[in-house]
Formats: structure tokens, sequence, C-alpha cells
């Protein structure tokens, strides 16, 4: 009786390849979720609440209180969107 695993075994696995498909996978879950906002300037608070959480270095640190501020949304709208963003990607 042949093991339904030896053709796991039998073809090696690219780690490049496999790497690249997780990446892809990231990026498009993370631009789906910042373009699924209704207006240009809904997808532009994903996106700076996307740095906020990933990469708070390029929007010089501000936090969800000044984003919100800026595009005239209260801090827990913002905190709340974070929560959102954050949830999303948990299980990535």
């Amino acid at each position: 009786m042949q093991n339904s695993l030896d053709s796991f075994f039998a073809e090696p696995s690219d780690a490049n390849h496999d790497a690249r498909e997780a990446a892809t996978e990231v990026i498009r879950r993370l631009l789906i979720w910042m373009a699924d906002a209704p207006t240009l300037e809904d997808r532009g608070l994903r996106t700076s609440v996307a740095l906020y959480c990933l990469r708070p270095d390029l929007i010089n640190g501000a936090t969800l209180e000044s984003i919100g501020d800026a595009t005239g949304r209260t801090r827990q709208a913002v905190f709340n969107l974070a929560r959102d963003f954050r949830l999303t990607f948990v299980a990535l």
C-alpha cells in the first residue's frame, strides 16, 4: 500500500516561490483593505491607518487622534478602523 504522503516528500518545495506567494497574498489583502472604502478620502484614511499599524515611522509617528483631526474624524472612529485593520490581518 502506497502512502499518500509519498508525493509530498518526492517533490521538493521551493522556499523562494512559497515566500513570494505568501508576500503576494499579504500585499493583495492590504491593497483590497485600503481600496475598500467609498471615497478617495476614505481610502487615504485607510492607507494612513495601515501605515500607523505597520510603519508609524513613515507617517512621522502620527497618533490616531492626529490622523482623525487631519481627516475630520474622531479619534474613536480612527481607532475602530485601526482595530478593523488588525483583526483583518491577524490571521495572516
